[in-house]
C-alpha cells in the first residue's frame, strides 16, 4: 500500500484572498515504510510575502524569486501523489489550497477522501491533549529538535514518524500470534520444507569429537548428555 505524508507551506491562511502555496514536501510510504522517495518543491507565489507568515516558514520574497510558479508544477506533482492516500495533518488546510492551485490551472482536485488526516487521529486518541506536531513529537519521544522554522519537507518527514506511533507503532500489522487469512486462490495445503537429499557435513573435527565423548564420560550414568 502506498502512501504519501504531505505538508505544504503558504502565504496565509485563505485562498480566496489571494494567499498562494510556496513549498510543498513529500515523503513516499510504502507498506507504512518510508522509501526514501521524496518530493520537494518551492514555489514562486507571485506576490509579496507577508511578514507573519515569514515569520514562520522564513520564505522571503528573495529567496522565492526564480522558483518555478504553480502552473510549471502542477502536473508533476499530481504524477508523484497518484491515488495514493495522503496523510496530512490539518488535511482540510493543505487540501484547500492545493485544490485552489488546480482549479486555477484547470487540474484535476485531489478528492476530499484521499486524506487522512492525522490531527483528527490524534485528537480522538489523546482527546482534551495538545496535538500540534510538536506535542505529538514530545509525546513519541521523536526528535524535531531541528525544526526551528516550519519547512515542508522536514515537516513531512517528522510526520511520517508521527503517522506510524498513531496507527500502533513502526508495524501496526505485525502480530506474531495470528495467523495470515487465507485468501482465495490459495493452495489448500499448507507448505512444509522437504528434507534434504544429502544430509549436511558435521562440522565438528574428530578431535573434538573424542574430547567431547571423554567429557561426558565422566558425567555419570545419569548425564542427559548420554540419552541424546
Amino acid at each position: 500500500m502506498r502512501e504519501i505524508v504531505l505538508d505544504t507551506e503558504t502565504t496565509g491562511f485563505d485562498p480566496e484572498s489571494g494567499d498562494r502555496i510556496v513549498e510543498i514536501g513529500a515523503v513516499e510510504l510504502m507498506g507504512h515504510v518510508a522509501t526514501g522517495e521524496t518530493y520537494h518543491q518551492y514555489i514562486n507565489p507571485e506576490r509579496s510575502m507577508p511578514d507573519e507568515a515569514f515569520q514562520v516558514h522564513g520564505l522571503g520574497d528573495d529567496f522565492l524569486r526564480d522558483k518555478p510558479k504553480f502552473a510549471q508544477i502542477g502536473q508533476r506533482f499530481l504524477d508523484f501523489i497518484g491515488d495514493s492516500k495522503l496523510i496530512i495533518h490539518n488535511a482540510a488546510f493543505d487540501i484547500k489550497f492545493l485544490n485552489a492551485e488546480l482549479r486555477w490551472m484547470g487540474l484535476p482536485l485531489i478528492p476530499w477522501e484521499q486524506a487522512l488526516d492525522t490531527l483528527a487521529i490524534a485528537r480522538k486518541r489523546f482527546p482534551g491533549s495538545p496535538a500540534s506536531l510538536d506535542a505529538l513529537c514530545r509525546r513519541f519521544g521523536i526528535d524535531n529538535t531541528s525544526r526551528t522554522l516550519h519547512g515542508a519537507l522536514l515537516d513531512s518527514e517528522i510526520l511520517a514518524e508521527v503517522y506510524l506511533e498513531l496507527i500502533g507503532g513502526r508495524q501496526p500489522d505485525f502480530g506474531l500470534s495470528t495467523k495470515p487469512e487465507r485468501k482465495a486462490g490459495d493452495m489448500s495445503v499448507e507448505w512444509t520444507p522437504k528434507p534434504r537429499p544429502n544430509p549436511l557435513p558435521s562440522r565438528i573435527s574428530q578431535d573434538e569429537a573424542a574430547a567431547h565423548a571423554e567429557f561426558v564420560s565422566k558425567l555419570g550414568d545419569g548425564a542427559v548428555w548420554k540419552t541424546l
